[in-house]
């Protein structure tokens, strides 16, 4: 298939040029998709519920992995891509090509902790840490659901963007220790987007009574008192993207409620700029290369 991608090169959708004898959920000229993993083994109890990603013997990741074949996998910054159709996704016919290659991986990272602790109820309350490419989907979803959101920064900065642009309910400087006291005992749920290290117990201490703190970013350590959990039956999780039935129901779910990241297109050739902006931050809020028009 011909592609655009995300800036990372596991984001990656396209335009299927031709089909193998065997496949039967694809044609030439569908729009689709494909993921942070191109293969797995198909065989254990995590494949066998649509879980691909969390396969025992690990999944195939879409750059950088070593198939079965013994090859290694070279991602979206491609030409074209040749996928098992298990791993891909039909992007629906509505839906803008370019705004759903950051769903692959930034929109599905924060959709499977959401889903999987029931946070698509309205009238729920909905902490973020961190307004990048995931911490944006987040809110989007989050708003979507009827919850009510509060966005936790350590940049003053992302205050417009959130409240007026991302339409956040609520938006605090994570270092004001006076605004994370008013927050106490108010969230069902608080997804971690960021990588660096957080106060664990301050930002526990936010939730209530059996609330979540789930972790899509890796922070060096994870550092907490166990009575930060004990005194209000918390929990903090993890996750890792999605299985491929998730990510088509994130996909058809994006289409029919006209969701959609905020992006900026660039050519190949632009590549080295846009990672330079990335570092700066400079970015809202991802980048999406398009790989076949800079390659006419």
């Amino acid at each position: 298939m011909r592609m655009l991608h995300g800036l990372e090169t596991h984001e990656i959708v396209g335009i299927v040029k031709c089909v193998g004898s065997n496949v039967q959920r694809f044609k030439t000229g569908d729009h689709i998709g494909v993921g942070t993993y191109v293969n797995s083994c198909r065989e254990c109890e995590y494949c066998d519920d649509g879980l691909e990603v969390q396969c025992s013997k690990g999944a195939v990741f879409t750059f950088d992995g070593i198939d079965t074949d013994g090859t290694v996998t070279k991602g979206g910054y491609s030409s074209h891509i040749v996928v098992h159709e298990r791993y891909c996704y039909k992007i629906p016919e509505n839906y803008p090509l370019a705004s759903a290659a950051p769903l692959l991986c930034a929109g599905i990272t924060v959709w499977t902790p959401m889903m999987g602790h029931k946070m698509n109820q309205p009238g729920k309350s909905l902490g973020v840490i961190g307004l990048g490419g995931l911490g944006h989907m987040a809110v989007k979803f989050g708003k979507s659901f009827g919850l009510k959101v509060t966005v936790f920064s350590t940049s003053l900065s992302k205050k417009d963007e959130a409240l007026n642009l991302l339409k956040a309910d609520n938006f605090i400087i994570s270092s004001n220790n006076e605004e994370m006291k008013a927050m106490e005992k108010s969230l069902d749920f608080i997804i971690n987007t960021a990588s660096g290290d957080i106060p664990f117990d301050q930002y526990l201490s936010l939730l209530k009574s059996g609330g979540v703190l789930s972790l899509v970013g890796f922070p060096s350590e994870v550092k907490f008192h166990p009575a930060s959990l004990n005194r209000g039956m918390k929990s903090i999780s993890g996750s890792l993207t999605g299985g491929t039935k998730q990510t088509q129901e994130m996909l058809d779910y994006c289409a029919n409620h006209e969701i959609y990241p905020n992006i900026e297109i660039v050519p190949i050739q632009y590549a080295n700029e846009a990672l330079e902006r990335l570092i700066k931050k400079d970015v809202k809020y991802r980048f999406v290369i398009d790989i076949a028009n800079s390659l006419k």
